[in-house]
């Protein structure tokens, strides 16, 4: 039986967006949920690495600001592979940025100043938090066979504790100046 879901030619309007897949359509609208959560939460958190490589000052500013700029990259690098897996198994994506302030569960920080500790803090936890996050659609996507979503998310969780890693130890290691 070929589980590969026909575009469906009896509604007055066929979807030209209705990718097909061997996934239900349970499984594409909760897994394309889920992936849009972690998309916009990857765009805030972009947003919010940039808004602190732009503004950290102090001591260590070429340090932070690198760091900073380094991690921003690898985290806009995702965005295309996320929005991309959403539509290869059938779902839509974001549209806007009111969509993803919407969807977006890391708060923004619009603060006038940040001391830079507490910058490298925050960023910290809000890598944690997207990692909980990708571990909870991994587990949605494993639950629906879903194996290409699944590779994609361990790496993603990878890099994000790799980034948590680093931002633990620039913030410790200057505690005790």
């Amino acid at each position: 039986m070929n589980k590969v879901r026909a575009i469906d030619t009896r509604h007055k309007v066929a979807s030209s967006l209705d990718t097909p897949t061997d996934l239900s359509a349970t499984a594409v609208a909760e897994i394309s949920a889920k992936l849009n959560v972690v998309l916009a939460d990857v765009f805030a958190l972009y947003l919010k690495t940039k808004n602190f490589h732009w503004h950290v000052s102090g001591p260590h500013f070429r340090d932070y600001h690198l760091l900073l700029d380094e991690q921003s990259e690898q985290i806009f690098a995702i965005t295309d592979d996320i929005a991309e897996r959403i539509r290869k198994i059938g779902g839509v994506t974001l549209r806007s940025i009111g969509n993803i302030a919407r969807l977006q569960t890391l708060e923004d920080n619009d603060e006038d100043f940040v001391a830079p500790l507490d910058m490298l803090r925050e960023l910290m936890n809000d890598n944690k938090a997207l990692v909980t996050s990708m571990r909870v659609t991994h587990e949605i996507a494993d639950k629906n066979e879903d194996v290409a979503t699944t590779s994609l998310l361990e790496s993603w969780i990878d890099e994000a504790e790799r980034r948590t890693w680093f931002l633990f130890e620039a913030s410790r290691a200057h505690r005790s100046e």
